[in-house]
C-alpha cells in the first residue's frame, strides 16, 4: 500500500510548485508577447547581432516548431528559435533570443557549470529511467537484498537532482549574460532592461521549481526506504 502512503504529499508539492512556476511563466510571456522591443528587432535579428557583435560567426539561427521550445545545441553549433521567438518583436521574443545567445557565449568560452551539465546528461537520463524501476523490486521481493535494490534507485535518482541543481547555475548566468549584452549593444533601453529580467527571471522560476521538485522527490524516496526497513 506504499501508492497510498503520506508521502505522496511531498510529489503533490512539487507539482504544485512546478505548476505554479509554469503558469506565471506563461503569463509573463504572453503579458510581454504584446509589447514591442523599441529597436523593432525580431528574435533571430536580435540574436544575429548578439553573436556577430561577440565574434561569433560559426553558429547557426534556425527556425524550430513549437511555442517556447528555443535552445542551442553546442554539437552541432546551431541556435533554434521557436515560432513565438524568431519573428517576433516583441520584448519576451528578445528575451528569450538573447537568453539562448547567452549560452552560446557559455560554450564558447568554456563556462565550466554547463560543460559539467553537458557530462551529467546521460547519467541522469539513465538514473531516471532505472531509478523507480529498482525501487519497485526492492519493495517487492521482500528479502535481505531489497535494500540493496532501493538505495541503488536512491542513488540513481540523486544523479537526476544532482543534474537539476547544475541547471540553476546555468540558466542564471546565461539570463544575467543576456541583460548585460542587450544593454552593452545598445538594443533596449532603461525600461526594457527592467521588461527582459521579468521574462527572464520568470523562466529561471521553472527550473528552480524542478529542483526544488526533484529534492522533494528524493527525500519521499529516502523515507519509503526507511519506512521499509522498519516493516522487515
Amino acid at each position: 500500500m506504499f501508492f497510498m502512503d503520506y508521502t505522496y504529499i511531498l510529489v503533490i508539492i512539487g507539482v504544485i510548485l512546478c505548476s505554479l512556476a509554469s503558469m506565471f511563466m506563461n503569463s509573463t510571456f504572453a503579458k510581454y508577447s504584446q509589447v514591442r522591443n523599441y529597436a523593432n528587432m525580431t528574435g533571430a535579428q536580435v540574436a544575429e547581432r548578439i553573436l556577430h557583435c561577440s565574434g561569433v560567426y560559426d553558429v547557426r539561427i534556425e527556425r524550430v516548431s513549437g511555442n517556447l521550445t528555443d535552445h542551442y545545441d553546442p554539437r552541432s553549433k546551431v541556435l533554434r528559435l521557436s515560432d513565438s521567438t524568431y519573428n517576433s518583436t516583441s520584448i519576451a521574443a528578445m528575451g528569450v533570443a538573447a537568453h539562448e545567445c547567452g549560452h552560446v557565449m557559455q560554450h564558447a568560452f568554456g563556462y565550466k557549470p554547463l560543460e559539467l551539465r553537458a557530462s551529467l546528461v546521460p547519467i541522469a537520463n539513465i538514473g531516471s529511467s532505472i531509478s523507480w524501476p529498482l525501487i519497485l523490486i526492492g519493495l517487492f521481493i521482500r528479502s535481505n537484498s531489497s535494500s540493496f535494490f532501493i538505495n541503488a534507485g536512491i542513488l540513481c535518482f540523486c544523479a537526476v537532482v544532482l543534474f537539476q541543481l547544475v541547471t540553476l547555475p546555468v540558466e542564471f548566468n546565461a539570463s544575467n549574460r543576456a541583460i548585460k549584452m542587450l544593454e552593452e549593444y545598445g538594443m533596449v533601453n532603461t525600461q526594457e532592461v527592467g521588461d527582459a529580467r521579468a521574462v527572464l527571471s520568470a523562466a529561471a522560476l521553472t527550473y528552480v521549481a524542478g529542483a526544488l521538485s526533484a529534492i522533494l522527490q528524493l527525500l519521499r524516496l529516502i523515507l519509503i526506504a526507511q519506512n521499509n526497513n522498519r516493516r522487515r
